[in-house]
Parts: structure tokens; sequence; C-alpha cells
């Protein structure tokens, strides 16, 4: 008799045995440490640029995007092994990547924006320019204009 499965569904055994599953989890362990060990340290060396008297921006950004890259890869890490999406079929991970990937690209999008409101806001906005301009104390007079002296314009 031919064996006959009950649904289409393509499944997966996590792990099969314990001492390969706490294996793997030391190892995604020390690895997620020594990136962050990696990342306090350029965290110290920006710290440093800072306090220099001439800091450079392009570096400083450059160690910034190396922070960002080694972030990315411990949270492929941690939602690969520790939530055991790295034994799932492709679609799976789609559907639950993609749509995080679009509530990144929606929280950048307004944190853009946000930013071009407030440095747009005092150059069209003549009220609020009006309302946050200091008016001059009691009894202050304007300055006297000076007077042209003859011979220079």
């Amino acid at each position: 008799m031919e064996h006959q499965t009950i649904s289409s569904e393509i499944t997966f055994e996590h792990h099969t045995d314990d001492a390969t599953f706490r294996k793997k989890v030391k190892k995604t362990t020390i690895l997620l440490s020594i990136i962050t060990i990696i990342e306090l340290a350029i965290g110290l060396i920006i710290y440093n640029i800072h306090k220099g008297p001439d800091p450079s921006t392009f570096l400083v950004l450059a160690f910034k995007g190396l922070v960002c890259i080694l972030t990315l890869a411990k949270a492929y890490y941690i939602v690969a092994v520790f939530m055991h999406l790295g034994d799932e079929i492709r679609n799976m991970i789609m559907t639950i990547v993609v749509p995080l990937l679009l509530f990144i690209w929606f929280i950048i999008a307004f944190i853009v924006d946000g930013n071009s409101y407030k440095n747009l806001r005092n150059t069209y906005d003549k009220h609020f320019q009006e309302t946050t301009t200091p008016k001059p104390h009691h009894g202050a007079e304007k300055a006297p204009v000076a007077e042209p002296q003859p011979g220079k314009q």
C-alpha cells in the first residue's frame, strides 16, 4: 500500500536532537556577543573621533554605516536561530519579512517627512515666525540710524 499524506504542506523538523540544537544556540550566542563587542568598540571610536580637534564627517558616517550593517546581521541571526525562521520554507519567511520591511520603510518615510516639515515651517509660515520672534523690551527704542558720512557710500 502506498503512503498518502493528509496535506500537501511541506514541513521540516526544526532540530533533530538537543545536542545539535544546543551547539547551534551556543555558536549563535558567541557570534552575537562578538558582533556586540565590535559594535561597542566602534561606538568608542566614534566617541573619540568626536572629541578630537577636527572630526572627520566621512569617517564617522562610515563607522555608523558599519554599525547599521552589524545590527542587521545580529537581527538576522536572532530571527533565524532563536525564532526558528531559518528552518522554514521560503514562502513563510517572505510572509513575515516583507511586511516588516514595509513597516520599516513606513517609519523612515514619516521621519524624513517630519524633518522636512520642521525645517520648512520657519520659512513659509509667517504667523509662526511672528509668534516666535521675541518682541523688544518695554521702553527699548530702536537703535539710531547712522547718518552717511560725506565721501563714503
